[in-house]
């Protein structure tokens, strides 16, 4: 999933400082599960805008509607008998969801409330990690299923560097080394052979270096 933090309230109320009338639009998708713009973190955050604008003696309309996903026309378009009454959408889905409403509303300033991270995994409550940066050239089948993209500081393709010590990463003593961490599953396994074998130069035009990428899938148009 998408993992994402809340921005701090002092930065989201700069943001929202001239709109009296807002519409703040949660999202039931990845950043409800990991606890940041699904509806329960709407509620409060609108309480915390209210409060606070209350507290300057500033008065503010606020409007919360939780979609069920940001990224889907069908979700986004079911806003607009009412969008049009607001004069900024806070968001509080991940950068596509916030892109992609105001692509939607071209006449609306769609604003982000949340901070996207990456794409990783639940280890345990309120606890995400890091597995997967999206590279679009998965290599999971020669390291074991772990990804040295994400899960090396360096991305690097072929082995751990010289700063990596007692199986930690020279980046903090805490981070376990991403190649560590292959070659005990390569053990694990019995495929240490795979480690013998050169990892190519990667291809980085599947990444988001070769620019914004797009996905067509013709068997599923309409």
């Amino acid at each position: 999933m998408i993992v994402a933090n809340r921005k701090p309230l002092e930065e989201i109320l700069e943001m929202v400082k001239p709109y009296k009338k807002i519409l703040l639009l949660g999202c039931n998708e990845c950043v409800t599960v990991c606890a940041v713009g699904g509806q329960r973190e709407v509620g409060v955050l609108a309480s915390e805008l209210r409060l606070s604008r209350a507290k300057d003696g500033d008065e503010v309309e606020i409007k919360e509607h939780t979609l069920e996903r940001q990224c889907d026309y069908e979700y986004i378009d079911q806003i607009r008998p009412f969008v049009g009454d607001y004069e900024l959408i806070l968001s509080m889905a991940c950068g596509a969801g916030v892109q992609y409403v105001a692509e939607t509303y071209r006449s609306k300033l769609v604003v982000p409330a949340v901070n996207t991270t990456f794409l990783g995994v639940t280890l345990e409550q309120g606890v995400w990690s890091e597995r997967c940066q999206g590279c679009g050239s998965c290599i999971l089948d020669k390291t074991g299923g772990i990804c040295p993209i994400a899960r090396c500081a360096k991305s690097l393709l072929n082995g751990p560097c010289g700063g990596s010590s007692g199986g930690k990463c020279e980046i903090d003593k805490e981070v376990d080394c991403g190649w560590q961490l292959i070659i005990d599953r390569l053990q694990e396994l019995g495929q240490m052979d795979r480690y013998e074998e050169i990892i190519p130069v990667k291809d980085w035009t599947t990444a988001r270096d070769g620019g914004p990428r797009k996905r067509v899938r013709e068997d599923l148009r309409l």
